[in-house]
């Protein structure tokens, strides 16, 4: 619902409420832990050393058990002929998630189309899907429909981009209050000072006013940072300090600077730095 002109449009999900604020910046994101799970050797070397195991259920034990609102299940497929397994394995451990659930694909349109769908059709209450695209959208917006789900629209780091999307979106039938606004982060390609400057612009257009860019933020930039060279390798100078820090203080970086940007959801993949980000606030 959104019942302030100027404000943020709120999300109620499973008792959160997502967004609502009426001035820039806040600080009390909600915290999504974000897990590859159908491939658990995918997931970052300091998330597995965190885990200590490649059992699905343990891994998902484990993750209930830290300060994260939702639970975020990546299902990180290669193909599509294992959709099926995908969907089975959902379908097994969706009895141990008390918590909040959000679905997210591979970012492969041709995957996603199908796979996202299928697992939506397992799911017994709504859930965040991520994500739709320009390309997916439509094939993925009729199932977020029918399942009351809240769907996480990404556009490449462009305002303009974005709102259209949310229009588009909203033309097949989609409520602008289901709707999560991704800008992307560029890979950080970009630089990270370009990914949060669209997101500020954003933020900024919609607390004046504009309905079609006054959704919630969520951001990925935590996973992004970790898939940099300095968070993977220890192929640098001792003042780089441990590779493992650096990986931990990286996710730490960037995710301080998304909540500074305006994030309504961060996710983030070390449980333990959700605990530190939680203590900023």
């Amino acid at each position: 619902m959104n019942d302030k002109p100027n404000s943020v449009r709120t999300i109620e999900f499973n008792n959160l409420k997502i967004g609502g604020e009426t001035s820039f910046p806040i600080f009390n994101p909600v915290y999504v832990l974000n897990v590859s799970i159908f491939n658990p050797d995918e997931n970052f070397d300091i998330v597995k050393n965190y885990y200590k195991t490649t059992s699905k259920k343990e891994i998902i034990n484990k993750a209930q058990k830290s300060d994260a609102d939702i639970i975020g299940l990546k299902f990180n497929i290669e193909t599509n002929t294992q959709i099926p397994k995908a969907v089975n394995l959902l379908e097994d451990i969706l009895p141990l998630i008390t918590k909040p659930l959000m679905i997210q694909g591979i970012n492969n349109n041709s995957i996603d189309t199908e796979l996202l769908p299928a697992l939506m059709n397992v799911l017994k209450t709504p859930a965040i899907i991520s994500f739709a695209n320009d390309t997916t959208y439509k094939k993925i917006v009729p199932e977020v429909i029918k399942g009351n789900h809240i769907l996480v629209l990404k556009s490449p780091i462009d305002i303009n981009l974005a709102k259209e999307l949310n229009i588009l979106s909203k033309d097949m039938g989609l409520d602008l209050n289901k709707i999560l606004i991704d800008t992307d982060i560029g890979g950080l390609g970009y630089g990270l000072e370009y990914g949060y400057s669209i997101m500020e612009k954003i933020k900024q257009e919609g607390l004046n006013g504009d309905k079609y860019l006054n959704m919630p933020l969520i951001s990925f930039a935590c996973e992004e940072s970790l898939k940099t060279k300095e968070a993977k390798t220890s192929n640098f100078p001792d003042s780089f300090g441990k590779l493992e820090e650096r990986a931990e203080n990286f996710e730490l970086a960037s995710a301080s600077a998304v909540m500074a940007s305006g994030a309504n959801i961060i996710v983030m993949n070390y449980p333990p730095n959700i605990s530190i980000m939680k203590g900023l606030a």
